[in-house]
Order: structure tokens, then C-alpha cells, then sequence
């Protein structure tokens, strides 16, 4: 017997979420937007009257305006989105305990057990759009299928408001005329190496050999072949599953100016790495590896990465990596528009067998430090992160350690 799986989408979430506070805007163009000034002005989301004019999510505020000089512009409110995050994926566990988020706006259910209570897949669907509507104000688009990659194209497929239901027997007519930049996991390169093999469509890509789409693309080439004849059969996680251990731990930022002096860049990489060093205490781990990702103002990338002798969870320790990273990999003359920190290859805490002939931190005394590092962790427990920070980073004017409206976290 198949399964019944369905996948929630709020429509346009960050938008509906501002209307909610403020029902005038549902009848203007409007969209939610980072701060220009902070070099975040880019357009996050926006309302169905702005999709008419064309706004696209992630083009640049002046662009937008371009399209729509009435464009209102609304300031992000990240505590709200994840609030009601947690509001819509309380109304899903009505109907099931098999709720997997897979964004701040997007779920997966398992309703196959449900259907004696509730009803078949397209009733259950419908009430929990009815639930989502009536008690928050905001909407939701669902499709309802035998698997989760199905399940989410036909979420995508009608929008706003809207139930989809793809079946064994309609996915063909419905899903293969599609392009296949529509199939999850189709980036920009795998979509081009497909279309050098004559594969526009999720049609042509199912009617592939998939030993030929195994030799371009490797193991990517299997499973897309598989998504589009429908073979996906991953489960849909509990609520009561254990919450799976982060694979990386970083924070990110771009700047209010270029960094252009060492002065700058250690403001910048102290931050961050407090950042990321709160976070692995936080989860009680340590990590092994440091990674560095640089953008320049004209966005060149450079990543570096780098073992750590000893594993760590402390913010000197890993920012002193970071500035190596970067002094050995980063031409000093060069300005920096934005700079990543993450941080990998964990151990809990307490768990590494110390060598006696290990090098000692870089920091200090790490006893010492420790201890002063989860002494500032409990004051901003219960003060805010603003509340006690490095002296180097105060009185800064490239808009690290100030209150932001769009953070750029990365990776718990």
C-alpha cells in the first residue's frame, strides 16, 4: 500500500507574516527586505500584489524598485517567522506525529495512519489548510503524494492557497512536461550537463538510461533518475525522532564597510568566531576543523580550511585559526565585503583522549579560559548577546556586535 505523504509550503511566509501585523499591506505591492545600509538589500519575500509586478526574492531593493517604484519595504522580523514556524507545525502535529521541517516554511507529513481519523489525503490536506488560515492569518500551499520528492512538486505546482494531489497514475501528465530545473536537487551545473544530453524536461530525464545520467553526473545522475520515475521512499522523521547532531557550526556576515586594515579584519573574525564558539558549547562539542569562506566586493569566493591540533570550543582559539587561514591565503591590499566561519569534525565534550605530547592552546591557559568563556555564555543567557562582549569589538563601525535585522547564520 502506498504511502500518503504531504508537503505544507506557507505561501510567501515572511510577507504574510508582516500582513498579519499589518492587514493594510495585503492590498499594496510590498515586500520584506534586509537593510540597505547594512549592504542586505536584497528582497526576501514578497506579497501576491508585488509578484504581479514581476519582484523576484533575492534581486537587489534597487532593482525591485525599478519594477515598482510604490513598493513598500518592510524590515525582516526573524522572532516573528520562527514563532509562527512553530505555530503551523503545531497545527500539522494534530493530524500526525510525523512532521519533518526541512525549512523555517516547509514541512513534510506521513498522514498514512491517519486516514481513519481524518480522512483520505486531499481531506486532510484541505483541513489543515483551513486550520492554518483561520487561526493564523497566513496561507499554505500543500501537495499530497506517495513520496516527498512528488509530495513537494505539488506544493510548487499551484500556488497561492492551493491543494495539489499527484498520484501513480497522473504524475506523468502532471510532473514530466515540467523543466527539469523544477525536480529537486537540479542545480545550475547538473541542469546544464543534462540539457548537453538533450534532457530539458523531467520527462526526458526519466526516459534516460540511468546508466548514462551515472557516467555524467555520478551518483547525482541515479538519484535524479529516480526522483523523476518516482522511486524516492525516504521516511518522514517523528516529532519523537532525536533531534540529528549538527554536521558544522558557523556564522557569517557582510559587513557595514569593506574591511581594509587588520585592525577591521580581527574585529570581524573575533566576532564571528565568539559566534560559533557559543553555538559548539551550546551542543557541548568541540571541533577539529576550521573553515574560512572570503567574499571581496566584486563577490570573488576564496574558502581555506585547516585541522586543528587539539579540538576546541573556545572563541580565541578559533579566531587565531581563522586570521591564519586568512594571512596565509588572502592578499592584505585586498579589501573584504563579507567573511564566513564554520567550524566541523566534532567531539563531545570531555570525550578526546589528550596526548601528553599534544600542542597546548594557542590561547592561554584553556582551563582558564573555558571557565571564562561559560561565565560570559550565562550572563548572555540571561542578559542578551549584547550584554558582554570582547573590548575590540566595541565602539566598531563595521556593524559587527550591534543589533541586526538580518543576521546571516550559517550552518547549526
Amino acid at each position: 500500500m502506498d504511502r500518503v505523504i504531504l508537503h505544507c509550503d506557507c505561501n510567501s511566509f515572511f510577507a504574510s507574516v508582516e500582513c498579519v501585523f499589518r492587514p493594510e499591506l495585503k492590498t499594496v505591492p510590498m515586500a520584506v527586505c534586509g537593510d540597505p545600509e547594512n549592504r542586505h538589500g536584497i528582497i526576501l519575500a514578497k506579497n501576491e500584489p508585488a509578484k504581479k509586478f514581476g519582484i523576484a526574492t533575492a534581486e537587489t531593493v534597487w532593482q525591485a524598485l525599478q519594477k515598482c517604484p510604490e513598493l513598500v519595504l518592510v524590515p525582516p522580523h526573524h522572532s516573528e517567522y520562527v514563532r509562527y514556524s512553530g505555530l503551523v507545525n503545531a497545527i500539522y502535529q494534530r493530524y500526525t506525529d510525523q512532521v519533518e521541517p526541512c525549512s523555517i516554511d516547509e514541512s513534510w507529513l506521513d498522514v498514512t495512519g491517519s486516514r481513519a481519523l481524518f480522512g483520505s489525503g486531499e481531506e486532510i490536506a484541505n483541513s489543515i489548510r483551513t486550520a492554518v488560515r483561520e487561526e493564523l492569518g497566513i496561507t499554505i500551499s500543500v501537495g499530497v503524494s506517495f513520496n516527498k520528492i512528488f509530495a513537494k512538486m505539488g506544493s510548487d505546482y499551484k500556488k497561492p492557497d492551493a491543494t495539489t494531489i499527484i498520484t501513480r497514475e497522473n504524475y506523468r501528465q502532471i510532473l514530466w512536461p515540467l523543466p527539469i530545473s523544477d525536480l529537486l536537487m537540479v542545480g545550475k551545473s547538473s541542469r546544464t550537463a543534462l540539457r548537453e544530453l538533450g534532457i530539458y524536461t523531467i520527462g526526458d530525464l526519466a526516459r534516460t538510461a540511468p546508466k548514462i545520467l551515472s557516467q555524467r553526473l555520478g551518483k547525482l545522475g541515479g538519484t535524479l533518475s529516480a526522483y523523476a520515475r518516482g522511486e524516492e521512499s525516504s521516511p518522514v522523521a517523528s516529532i519523537y525522532d532525536d533531534p540529528e547532531e549538527p554536521k558544522s557550526v558557523g556564522n557569517g556576515m557582510t559587513f557595514r564597510r569593506d574591511l581594509v586594515c587588520e585592525d577591521d579584519l580581527r574585529i570581524g573574525v573575533l566576532y564571528l568566531a565568539d559566534s560559533v564558539a557559543a553555538r559548539l558549547r551550546r551542543h557541548e562539542l568541540h571541533c577539529r576543523t576550521i573553515a574560512v569562506t572570503i567574499k571581496d566586493p566584486k563577490f570573488k569566493v576564496l574558502s581555506r580550511q585547516k585541522i586543528l591540533p587539539r579540538s576546541t570550543d573556545l572563541a580565541k582559539t578559533i579566531a587565531e585559526a581563522a586570521l591564519e587561514l586568512i594571512h596565509s591565503s588572502w592578499d592584505p591590499e585586498k579589501p573584504i565585503r563579507s567573511i564566513t566561519i564554520t567550524a566541523s569534525r566534532f567531539h563531545e565534550s570531555g570525550g578526546e583522549q589528550l596526548s601528553l605530547f599534544a600542542p597546548q592552546e594557542p590561547s592561554g591557559d584553556p582551563e582558564k579560559r573555558q571557565r571564562l568563556e561559560q561565565a560570559v555564555d550565562r550572563v548572555r543567557d540571561r542578559y542578551g548577546r549584547q550584554s558582554v562582549s570582547f573590548g575590540r569589538i566595541l565602539h566598531n563601525d563595521i556593524g559587527v556586535g550591534k543589533k541586526s535585522t538580518n543576521p546571516h547564520g550559517a550552518g547549526e
